[in-house]
């Protein structure tokens, strides 16, 4: 299913993935360093699998393309979606060039997902087209704590998703 954003240029189109266990929490992963624009601030290291989605890209394939990226899961399904797009702006970067340089932030569709696999699948090590690991460790964390983990400019998002996906994280008992 394809969705439509806010649409502007300035907002870089991505994704992002809260990916619950049957115990209800949400894997989040420790990033390893800055990314241009999207920066790393001591003690709030930890976000959930996020991502640029490609051109032409389903939204639904770029989330689990993404997952996949990031955390070597494949064994997901989809559970909800965010009621609509959310923005955030980077914090003001004058590093050097930089591929998300050209954007102000990233406008995100974001979609819960039930693991339905085994943590073995996890690997934070996969990388594709040459790029190094974005994170060094994981964790499946309460969904009601995650925003105090996460860099500052994107706690309003992580906000929102917490509070919208509150009743994804109750157990699922079967």
């Amino acid at each position: 299913m394809t969705d439509r954003f806010l649409s502007s240029s300035l907002y870089r189109p991505n994704v992002g993935v809260a990916l619950f266990n049957g115990d209800g929490r949400v894997l989040i992963a420790r990033r390893i360093g800055d990314d241009g624009p999207e920066i790393v601030v001591p003690g709030c290291e930890w976000q959930m699998p996020q991502g640029g989605i490609d051109p032409d890209e389903d939204l639904e394939a770029a989330a689990r393309r993404e997952l996949w990226e990031e955390t070597g899961v494949t064994s997901a399904e989809v559970i909800g979606i965010l009621s609509g797009p959310v923005r955030y702006d980077f914090p003001p970067y004058a590093g050097p060039p930089h591929r998300l340089a050209a954007f102000r932030g990233q406008e995100q569709r974001w979609y819960a997902m039930r693991f339905t696999g085994e943590e073995r699948e996890i690997d934070l090590g996969i990388t594709t087209h040459g790029s190094e690991p974005e994170f060094d460790s994981w964790r499946w964390e309460r969904l009601d704590r995650i925003t105090a983990l996460v860099v500052p400019f994107k706690r309003h998002i992580y906000a929102q998703v917490a509070e919208e996906f509150s009743s994804l994280a109750l157990v699922r008992s079967g």
